[in-house]
């Protein structure tokens, strides 16, 4: 196949590019930099405002894949909110635009979106996990982000099949990951829960978030909203737990809201980001075939940390 990546020098961006080269396709990596980006891939240059010469690289392309975005790591100033939502609304509107004008465009057009779009949801005796069909969405700034980023991306006229992959916290072997950050806690005794701990985190192992972008590029019925998670999430307290034991780490220190908005404030950060439950189920996924290799916590932590 022919892809065409943006934000292609992202973590997401780089594990999906080597993919698909191990694969043998042709990907183009579209971003403001090249530096980040994978060797092999073909790079073509954006500034994520204005059109230029990667429209041309779309003609004749099989699919299109859109993790562009500024991080959400950041403190949630007015300027920061603007930039956040600025970032994925106009690059889907680009993107769409520059669809239009291709004699030849994309099969499928595979854009980003999170599964924060759902509200708050810890697990008790009454709930269950948010599915594509029946989720709740909620109302707060980051879940507004993801509402607006999928209603310009579903707007959009482009003459294509769109899928837009609701993606929870992506498990990495890469340095400054999710994975990384919390195995450094983890080892230095910090490892206990985060706030009451009962806070879902949906979660997925790299590879499995390659092999389910994949799937949803080949398999035609899918179109819509997709959630790209596994469907054994677990709590935060259950999440610690299971990084202390993949470490030998017998204890760990909790850390409590407070704590959180101090440590938080001083990396430039949200509480938001560790406390929020993001539970979400892939049912979309389920009904269409999809095997997860890593569908289990403990076993995709073990794998990740032979290779960090």
């Amino acid at each position: 196949m022919k892809l065409v990546i943006f934000g292609a020098n992202g973590f997401l961006g780089r594990v999906l590019t080597r993919y698909f080269l191990r694969k043998g396709d042709v990907v183009i990596a579209v971003a403001r930099r090249e530096d980040g980006c994978e060797a092999g891939a073909i790079f073509q240059k954006w500034d994520g405002l204005t059109h230029g010469n990667w429209v041309e690289s779309l003609d004749y392309s099989d699919a299109i894949i859109n993790l562009a975005g500024r991080t959400v790591n950041c403190r949630y100033s007015e300027k920061n909110k603007a930039e956040i939502l600025e970032s994925r609304t106009h690059t889907t509107m680009l993107i769409g635009e520059a669809i239009q004008q291709l004699k030849n465009p994309p099969k499928v057009w595979v854009n980003s979106s999170t599964a924060t779009i759902y509200q708050h949801t810890e697990k008790t005796g009454n709930n269950s996990p948010n599915t594509e069909a029946d989720g709740v969405i909620g109302e707060d700034f980051s879940m507004g982000i993801a509402k607006a980023w999928e209603e310009v991306f579903f707007a959009d006229s482009a003459p294509v099949r769109k899928v837009a992959t609701r993606t929870a916290i992506v498990l990495g072997a890469e340095k400054e990951t999710v994975f990384d950050v919390l195995s450094k806690i983890t080892r230095l005794g910090l490892g206990g829960k985060m706030g009451n701990g009962k806070q879902m985190m949906s979660w997925i192992h790299e590879y499995d978030f390659c092999r389910a972008v994949d799937f949803c590029i080949q398999k035609d019925q899918i179109k819509g909203a997709v959630n790209l998670v596994s469907p054994k999430a677990e709590t935060n307290s259950e999440l610690m737990r299971l990084l202390r034991k993949t470490w030998g780490i017998p204890l760990g220190l909790p850390a409590y809201k407070w704590m959180l908005e101090i440590g938080t404030f001083i990396m430039r950060s949200e509480t938001e980001l560790v406390l929020k439950s993001r539970w979400a189920y892939p049912k979309v996924l389920e009904d269409a075939g999809f095997t997860f290799k890593m569908p289990e916590l403990e076993r995709a932590l073990l794998e990740l940390k032979g290779r960090i």
